[in-house]
């Protein structure tokens, strides 16, 4: 892994890859600034070696231009936040980017336009590739975020620099975290899986089950589980089609001495709301009309007492439905037990938007050992694939 420190930035202009796809709300305005935080340290250190920096980031899914999703509408925040002064350009090939690109002055930082309003940026268009990296001398990936995407600025403009690539710090991290917990892991080894449905989590299921120890499954994929037992599940979500498959993973999990845990108890309502009615169900017994939405306390402490035990920890999905105050119970305790673990020496990994969400909105965000910027790289890298945008900084 071709880092930083491996670089000679004096007097050189750096091509970086940022990950600035930040959420606005309806006046424009960033409600949270985490991805441009994160490059910071990477801006700041080509700039302290005597370097230069244009920035590539794209933002939202425009359909061509779409003066809502321009960078033009933040740049000031983003001076703001990387604490120095960022010029912005409104295009990112042609004459006018390359004229701007090349009147660079080492200390000195460039905002392109969003790369998606060219559609050769998500086709991975060679020639627009060849383009943009006429804008800079040095190619710096630092956007894990869009790494497992094979798109032109993150993928292909890499084969365009040989030696002068590498990685930026944000990427080093999360690679060396990823790492920790699927190569490098300190046993007992714990994942913690939640969300919605088992169709979407099975690839990760089946590479986790090579690598872990105990296995916790929460969140509405718990009641296809349940369904395949032979248990009751009310209304609770539940994919019939996956069943079967339900019953694979358990042979699956004995057969590779994988400790599986699912919730014994869950906190149930009778409608979809944070002002349902609740009651508490054993897990295999929810009744008609009833929806189970979180992990009940008799689960919250089964819960505890493994993940305070194990080295390693990986949290991927809320283990119910955070987002109502009423049946977040659950994904809190889940998130002060590992952040216990933490504090007692143990490593943490939290990644995927919505585990990502519940640890900010419930300020647990400090108390964990590291924190994923990159939902789909994240969970691709968990499933042992390659991401084109990290292969491309090897080759």
């Amino acid at each position: 892994m071709r880092t930083l420190k491996d670089i000679n930035f004096e007097g050189q202009r750096a091509i970086v890859r940022v990950d600035f796809n930040v959420p606005l709300d309806k006046d424009l305005q960033i409600t949270d600034i985490t991805r441009i935080k994160a490059a910071k340290p990477t801006i700041d250190y080509i700039l302290s070696k005597g370097g230069s920096c244009v920035l590539l980031s794209h933002l939202g899914r425009p359909n061509g231009f779409e003066q809502s999703l321009s960078f033009q509408n933040i740049i000031d925040k983003v001076s703001e936040i990387l604490e120095t002064k960022v010029q912005f350009c409104k295009t990112s090939i042609g004459p006018i980017a390359q004229t701007k690109a090349d009147s660079l002055m080492p200390g000195e930082v460039l905002l392109m336009e969003n790369l998606r309003f060219n559609a050769e940026e998500t086709e991975g268009d060679v020639v627009f590739s060849e383009r943009l990296s006429k804008l800079g001398t040095i190619f710096v990936n630092d956007a894990f975020g869009t790494a497992h995407r094979p798109h032109a600025s993150t993928t292909i403009i890499a084969n365009f620099f040989q030696n002068n690539k590498c990685f930026g710090s944000l990427l080093e991290k999360e690679v060396l975290a990823i790492d920790k917990v699927i190569k490098d892991g300190t046993p007992p080894i714990l994942a913690i899986l939640g969300g919605a449905k088992v169709s979407t989590k099975i690839t990760i299921i089946e590479s986790l089950l090579e690598k872990v120890n105990h296995l916790i499954i929460g969140g509405g994929m718990v009641y296809t589980f349940t369904k395949a037992l032979g248990g009751k599940v009310g209304n609770s979500i539940c994919e019939l089609d996956y069943c079967d498959y339900a019953l694979d993973l358990i042979d699956k999990a004995k057969q590779k001495n994988v400790k599986l845990h699912f919730p014994i108890d869950v906190v149930a309502g009778n409608s979809f709301s944070n002002e349902a009615k609740q009651k508490i169900f054993d897990v295999m017994k929810i009744g008609t009309g009833w929806e189970a939405l979180d992990a009940g306390p008799k689960s919250i402490k089964r819960f505890h007492d493994v993940i305070i035990k194990c080295k390693t920890i990986l949290w991927n999905g809320p283990l119910g439905v955070f987002e109502f105050p009423n049946f977040s119970a659950g994904t809190i305790a889940a998130g002060k037990s590992i952040a216990e673990a933490t504090i007692n020496g143990s490593f943490s990994l939290v990644g995927g938007g919505d585990s990502v969400a519940a640890v900010k909105k419930f300020k647990m965000d400090n108390d964990m050992s590291y924190i994923s910027t990159g939902g789909g790289a994240m969970l691709e890298s968990l499933e042992g694939k390659t991401l084109p945008g990290i292969a491309a900084l090897n080759q």
